[in-house]
């Protein structure tokens, strides 16, 4: 068996908790040296325990060690009410995520909305309800987060107390110049953590090489901050090209419009469209002037392509208004790997779909009981949402565990993935890749 990523040379220090990861996953490879059977046909009524544990938001807390775990009802409940997550619109014959670069596997798909306009405003109106009971649940505590998947970007809705912010937070990759002049425009406040962050880095490195420099960075720094931009002077213009006159060819070079400097200027900006970079976080009651203008948006639907009219996905681990429940599939494989001189059977066991944060976490929690505290696991990022594992600028630290689960406290989430989630994001534009729990403790590489 070749395992598709190398241990890493260089592990983090164990660790009893691995770091959240707002990231969706589309695939999940765990391995262990004992079997997962305990993972295997579900006995029907295991399987309906499992959903109304889910619906009724049970808390499941299971032994360090389960001597057993094919015997284990309990575990065998647990394992079907971590795999549940809520998805809307529902329409079984398409693959509804992910839905940027989707083209190739929705294209030939019945589409019978593409042409009909007054389908694609039933199915819009049908998809706003639904958003708005999400951000309703959210404002209220009682949905975590939630994710807006367009074919073009992604939004991430996250509750007051998650990711170490006292407000609800949204941010949204990747975005483009003409996506934030729209949200300027509707008066959405936003900020670019990647790009003040790395704005502020060169300004540091500057500060150390040339002094002589530092005044004029603050400046320029300041101004922008500010949001005003130093004007184009017609003045220095000509001054500049007072020269070229003396010399008799200033008829013969072409000045500059105001059109050209505008777009220097704004160069910076359009570079880093469609880039990590170009992450905006949205704050307070600014997320909900985001829900209106999200609601309202023409360019949030494709209007041609395999994805013409079809509404965003919405991804959510609580059940809401339209929302249908889903389950990630599940199987466990057998095989063996050389070691050394001899062959040892290495069990697997394969988690395919959306992978949502809090199911990642409970997975582990489950594994952590079942294996006896050792197996390992490759993660597969949706690369574009890689960027939610962003620091937010405005995070506070002062958040405990006890006032966390006093704000969220009926949110769907166990207390345990409640403290992951509610930690300030560490990864920055990376995700977890590879996870390995090794006498109970996590070593990880991202």
């Amino acid at each position: 068996l070749h395992l598709p990523v190398a241990v890493p040379e260089v592990p983090t220090s164990p660790k009893y908790e691995f770091p959240a990861d707002w990231s969706i996953k589309t695939r999940l490879l765990f391995m262990s040296s004992k079997p997962f059977t305990w993972a295997e046909h579900l006995k029907a009524q295991e399987e309906a325990q499992g959903f109304a544990q889910h619906c009724r938001a049970t808390e499941t807390n299971l032994p360090q060690s389960i001597q057993e775990p094919k015997l284990s009802t309990e575990l065998r409940c647990a394992f079907q009410q971590s795999l549940v997550y809520w998805l809307h619109p529902s329409l079984p014959w398409l693959q509804l995520f992910p839905r940027i670069g989707a083209d190739r596997k929705i294209v030939g798909k019945a589409s019978p909305w593409s042409q009909d306009e007054a389908l694609q405003q039933v199915l819009m109106s049908d998809w706003s309800v639904s958003f708005t009971s999400l951000y309703n649940l959210l404002k209220a505590q009682l949905c975590p987060y939630f994710y807006v998947c367009t074919y073009q970007f992604t939004v991430l809705f996250r509750a007051a107390s998650l990711a170490g912010s006292d407000v609800i937070t949204a941010v949204v990759s990747p975005t483009t110049r003409g996506l934030r002049e729209a949200m300027r425009s509707e008066g959405i406040e936003f900020s670019l953590p990647l790009v003040e962050e790395s704005r502020t880095r060169k300004q540091k490195n500057s500060e150390v090489n040339l002094e002589t420099e530092v005044a004029k960075n603050l400046e320029v720094h300041n101004s922008m901050e500010d949001g005003e931009e130093p004007a184009p002077s017609d003045d220095d213009d000509d001054e500049s090209f007072s020269w070229l006159e003396e010399m008799g060819v200033k008829d013969k070079v072409k000045k500059p419009d105001a059109i050209s400097i505008k777009l220097r200027k704004e160069k910076h900006e359009v570079q880093m469209d469609h880039k990590p970079e170009s992450l905006a976080l949205v704050k307070g009651t600014n997320t909900f002037t985001l829900l209106n203008f999200l609601i309202n948006c023409k360019s949030l639907v494709a209007v041609a392509g395999p994805q013409a009219g079809l509404p965003p996905t919405l991804l959510s681990p609580v059940a809401f208004r339209g929302g249908t429940m889903q389950t990630l599939k599940a199987r466990s494989l057998n095989a063996k790997a050389r070691v050394q001189l001899a062959y040892e059977d290495i069990f697997s066991l394969e988690i395919v779909g959306p992978v949502l944060p809090h199911s990642l976490h409970s997975l582990t929690m489950l594994l952590k009981a079942a294996q006896r505290g050792a197996f390992s696991a490759v993660l597969y990022t949706h690369e574009p949402t890689a960027v939610f594992n962003t620091h937010l600028d405005t995070a506070s630290t002062a958040l405990n565990k006890e006032a966390v689960r006093k704000d969220l406290p009926t949110c769907g989430l166990h207390p345990k993935t409640l403290d992951q989630l509610s930690q300030c994001p560490t990864l920055g534009k990376s995700s977890v890749r590879f996870l390995e729990m090794k006498d109970y403790a996590y070593t990880w590489k991202s």
